[in-house]
This record gives C-alpha cells, structure tokens and sequence, in this order.
C-alpha cells in the first residue's frame, strides 16, 4: 500500500466569481488567500490558502479556455460552479501513483501551474472522472516537485480538524483500496446521510477566529 494522505480540499466558486468567492471564505476564516495560477491542461485557475500538516484548501475557476472543455477536472469545476459553486472534493496524496492506476485501471495525467515568482508546480492527478461520476470518491495526486513548493507551505494560521462527507463509506474504502481509517491518518471523517446526495458537504477547520464550519 502506498502511504496516503489527505493534501486538499477544492472549492469551486460561484457566480460571483474566484475573487469575490475567495474573499468570503477569507472573511470567515480569517486568513487571506494566495494566488494560485493558471492550470493549462485544464483550463481552471485557483486561489489557495495553506494550512498545517501539509494540507491546503484551493478555490478554483473554471476558465473560456478550451482545455476546460476537454479535461474531465475542467468540466467537473464548471458543472459545480453552474450549480452554485461550493465543495467540489477532497484530493488525497500518494508517494507512487503506479498502484492506483493499476487498481483503477487508468493512466494519470499530467498537471502544472507556473507560480507567481516563476517556479513550476508539477503534479500527476488520476480519478476525476471517478469524482464526476460519484462525488463522495476523492481523486489523487502525486507530487513531482519539491516539498518546498508544496502549495501548503508556511501554512500556520489553519488547521483542518474534520471533514464531513456524505455517501458510502465502503465504496470510499474500495475506491482508495483499503479502510479509509487506517491508510489516511491524518484526517477525521464524519459519514453523513448515506442516502442523500453524496459528496463533500462540509469541513471543520481551527482559524484565528475559532473553530469554522463551511
């Protein structure tokens, strides 16, 4: 089993759009977001906020760019921002990719986004059409660049203390390929209304302003 564990959460904005969209989640959790960047493969944009234990929350757009047509991470941020915007997924880690495409029988694809100094983040992700078809199922990513790019990094204000998804905590474990409370330690999940629609519908997190539902 490749070690996992859980790196971000994604918010797709609403009509309003990323700045305004960020600036609310700012006002409630009392941190201010960074720039992302442009992601070309996928025709989004995002704005991140880094947190402790090397996790982060990204705020992503969906762009006119027609790479957001084609990528299935694209058509997801557009069809949950015309929906509204809100929580789009949670996106877990892996040291070695190769184990989870196998077990899921697709390859990864390739992502970048060139930072504000000019450094290039790279990255594999693989299961966002798992994602579009059942929104409880977190997709994956594999680092390529150093730690010290990480998008959480000199993140100390926000710690993430709970999330809350709603859906089928064994489909979860067999899409992650092993009992989501032993491979992912450094999260708590509260599972929510089985029945209802599925998917990440709320996280608790630790803020200068107290504790934050959203």
């Amino acid at each position: 089993m490749s070690p996992m564990h859980l790196d971000h959460l994604s918010f797709a904005v609403g009509p309003e759009g990323l700045d305004a969209t960020t600036q609310r989640l700012s006002a409630l959790l009392g941190v201010p977001f960074r720039e992302g960047g442009f992601h070309p493969r996928f025709g989004t944009r995002n704005k991140i906020l880094p947190m402790t234990d090397g996790q982060y929350l990204e705020v992503v757009e969906v762009l006119d760019h027609p790479a957001a047509d084609k990528a299935p991470f694209g058509q997801a941020v557009r069809a949950r921002s015309e929906d509204g915007g809100g929580w789009l997924g949670w996106v877990v880690a892996v040291d070695d990719i190769a184990p989870v495409e196998e077990r899921l029988g697709r390859a990864a694809v390739e992502g970048h986004r060139v930072l504000e100094d000019g450094t290039r983040l790279e990255w594999q992700q693989l299961g966002i059409k798992g994602l579009q078809s059942d929104p409880q199922l977190p997709f994956f990513v594999r680092w390529r660049s150093d730690p010290s790019v990480h998008p959480s990094h000199g993140g100390r204000e926000v710690e993430l203390l709970k999330i809350e998804i709603a859906g089928d905590r064994e489909r979860v474990d067999d899409w992650l390929g092993g009992r989501s409370d032993t491979i992912l330690l450094d999260v708590d999940v509260d599972w929510i209304a089985p029945n209802g629609q599925p998917g990440l519908s709320a996280a608790l997190f630790s803020t200068p302003r107290g504790e934050v539902r959203i």
